[in-house]
């Protein structure tokens, strides 16, 4: 009968109960048949299948670290720092999964990956507008990397990401709310411009540090922030690493440099100050 619970016994002795017939499913429920049927590798190399696994995954990572970086920017903006704590903390675990994934990438030797490498055309991971936004959500604003996903239905999102406050916009906000002297340079600007580092904003996390009793909830909130940005960096150069290990200084698919625009990206900042304080206190 269709509404009949069907039972069974595994190996272990456990009921196990199904779900009715026509009801939800664990395939149903996780769209199982799309998400497997997604991998279409486009030559029959045997490593290519685990290149685009690699790629969908991390784009799925990426989309969890968006909904929790979203999540995290509105509760500073209201105030609420504890749940913005355990967003933040969970972005940095899903960095740690996305920097093991590029030790599984690197099994792919040269060779490996020369056999179907021409074959990708001008995709690359430089396109991902999910990655740009993570970015840009960031602190990372550099405006002229927008023009990748212009004619693309993502475009708008891209720039929306660009011109909304970053969670270190929202911080330094939070800092100035919190009677902090913050000039108005970094709480009330184009957001879309790259943040300058402020004498006065390093002074104002030096005082936290200096008072971590007094100000607990922001100097959590600045380890939060430098455990994140320690963790991507952490995924920038394995990502840079495996890169050089499976194609050198070879220039990227897609046009962009590679391994050299890797390396210089390693040089970003999203918490300037978080970083200089440690020097002066």
């Amino acid at each position: 009968m269709s509404d009949k619970i069907h039972t069974s016994v595994d190996l272990t002795g456990e009921d196990i109960h199904w779900a009715p017939e026509g009801g939800l499913s664990y395939g149903r429920y996780l769209a199982l048949d799309d998400v497997l049927s997604a991998q279409n590798p486009i030559t029959d190399e045997h490593d290519e299948l685990m290149f685009i696994i690699i790629h969908q995954a991390g784009e799925l990572w990426l989309k969890l670290c968006l909904h929790e970086l979203d999540g995290a920017i509105a509760c500073l903006r209201s105030g609420e720092t504890g749940p913005a704590f355990k967003m933040i903390a969970r972005i940095a675990r899903i960095q740690e999964q996305l920097t093991q994934s590029w030790s599984i990438l690197a099994t792919m030797t040269p060779a490996d990956y020369l056999r179907f490498r021409d074959k990708l055309g001008q995709s690359s991971g430089f396109q991902s507008a999910q990655y740009r936004m993570l970015e840009y959500k960031l602190g990372n604003k550099n405006a002229a990397l927008a023009r990748v996903h212009e004619n693309t239905p993502v475009h708008d999102e891209v720039l929306a990401a660009l011109n909304a406050p970053s969670i270190y916009d929202e911080t330094l906000k939070l800092l100035a709310a919190e009677g902090f002297d913050i000039p108005s340079e970094a709480t009330d600007r184009d957001w879309s411009k790259p943040y300058e580092p402020s004498q006065a904003v390093e002074d104002a996390w030096k005082t936290v540090y200096r008072n971590t009793e007094k100000y607990w909830a922001l100097y959590e909130l600045a380890e939060k922030l430098v455990d994140l940005e320690h963790r991507f960096q952490t995924w920038r150069f394995s990502h840079m690493k495996t890169v050089e290990r499976i194609i050198g200084y070879r220039r990227g698919t897609g046009g962009s440099s590679g391994v050299g625009y890797l390396v210089k990206a390693l040089d970003l900042r999203f918490f300037p100050e978080l970083w200089t304080v440690r020097t002066s206190l």
